[in-house]
């Protein structure tokens, strides 16, 4: 008999997802991780923000979709409302073009098109709810938490079934094992499982702003010859201070020679730049916080499971950040999976039964390598291009934007 029915290898915001997903399994589950779990009141204390560093750099644009199952988990009623901007515009345009798009919440009927959370802020909470159910003894459900532990060798045999091993030496036996560890997952990477990628050949560079003029709550996205600009919206109405609506976290994606240089600005000359980049959007670009660059890489895995391992979120894909939709589709993956994991308990399969981890991606490949197509379309849409090109991108821009069916079909599929 096996120590756990599950081991989810991360608990970062797509493997404890998946970890309160199964909170009604019945199944012996273990969450590692390489750090400790911290609670909400670590993360962000009551005292309000008072500047840029208040801030996680790292920010994601949760969708309806993604607000319903985290909500359903207990999560989203555990973040700080102050800390939850829900975005009910969206402006989008070319830099060197004439064409835009306004997308309105209030012209689908919705209260607002998605929220941008601070990846800190959603993971604790979601932590707060691993404790909680750790904690929880109902006769269903064991969850137990072995972090900070990392996974040193990962070990498949059709008749002993698998076995991991932790650091420190310790062995731990178990039915599946779900990999959520990451775009560079070392447990992918143990298991043997193949991946497709290429360099996007952009950076990334992720900061926080404060702008003289408040955002409106609107999130806004220029394309240019040498990358996207995107001012994500921070704060919210409850939030206390004069400035809460003033604060901004960007995703600045650019070529490598680009992003060097802006890197190697100090912040006065680096908010410059931005102000002269962004248009003035919001006035000038008044402070900014520390500032942080990574490459960008698109990555999937052809098969999304292998002997006793199923990959979810990153691990199984990394996508690029144009549209902000990384986190979605791990949690959407998180969905899917736990479901037809519950329809393989009820119907007293075992969970590493390869048509149940089929029906998983059969339901989530297709969906997420449409997102991949399409975001590397816009990258190469949206790169030097020649006049005549540019020309009909503009037209196409303006034309979506006066067609309110199309417009408001792409914002409902969108937002989920």
């Amino acid at each position: 008999m096996s120590d756990y029915d599950v081991v989810i290898v991360g608990a970062g915001i797509t493997g404890a997802a998946m970890t309160l997903a199964l909170a009604d399994s019945g199944l012996r589950i273990a969450v590692i991780d390489s750090k400790a779990l911290q609670g909400v009141q670590e993360i962000t204390p009551a005292a309000p923000v008072t500047g840029t560093g208040d801030y996680d750099p790292r920010v994601s644009a949760m969708t309806a979709a993604s607000h319903r199952l985290l909500t359903s988990l207990g999560v989203w009623q555990a973040m700080p409302a102050d800390r939850l901007c829900a975005y009910t515009r969206m402006h989008v345009h070319e830099a060197d073009g004439t064409a835009s798009i306004d997308f309105a919440a209030r012209d689908i009927h919705a209260p607002e098109l998605g929220h941008i959370i601070e990846n800190s802020v959603l993971t604790a909470a979601l932590h707060e709810g691993l404790q909680r159910l750790a904690g929880t003894n109902n006769g269903k459900t064991q969850l137990t938490i072995l972090a900070p532990a990392t996974l040193e060798a990962y070990q498949h045999d059709a008749e002993t079934g698998t076995q991991l091993t932790l650091d420190g030496g310790r062995h731990i036996t178990t039915g599946l094992v779900i990999a959520a560890d990451g775009a560079n997952s070392p447990l992918r990477a143990m298991a043997g499982f193949e991946t497709r990628e290429w360099d996007y050949e952009h950076q990334a560079i992720v900061t926080t702003i404060r702008t003289r003029d408040a955002h409106q709550f609107t999130a806004r996205q220029c394309f240019m010859d040498d990358g996207v600009l995107a001012f994500l919206p921070l704060g919210s109405p409850e939030a206390s201070g004069a400035d809460a609506e003033h604060y901004c976290s960007i995703v600045w994606s650019l070529v490598p020679e680009r992003a060097s240089a802006l890197m190697a600005m100090d912040d006065a000359t680096f908010c410059r730049a931005l102000s002269q980049a962004s248009e003035h959007w919001l006035g000038p670009v008044s402070e900014c916080a520390q500032r942080y660059s990574f490459p960008l890489r698109q990555r999937h895995a052809r098969h999304y499971f292998r002997d006793s391992v199923v990959l979810i979120g990153d691990a199984a894909h990394s996508i690029h950040p144009l549209a902000g939709q990384g986190a979605n589709l791990g949690l959407l993956d998180v969905q899917v999976l736990a479901d037809e994991l519950l329809r393989a308990i009820n119907s007293g399969r075992l969970l590493t039964d390869a048509m149940v981890l089929r029906r998983y991606q059969r339901r989530r490949k297709p969906h997420n390598l449409a997102m991949m197509a399409m975001m590397e379309g816009f990258k190469r849409l949206y790169a030097d291009q020649p006049l005549a090109v540019r020309w009909l991108r503009n037209t196409g821009m303006r034309a979506v934007d006066k067609w309110p069916l199309l417009k408001n079909r792409l914002i409902r599929e969108a937002i989920g």
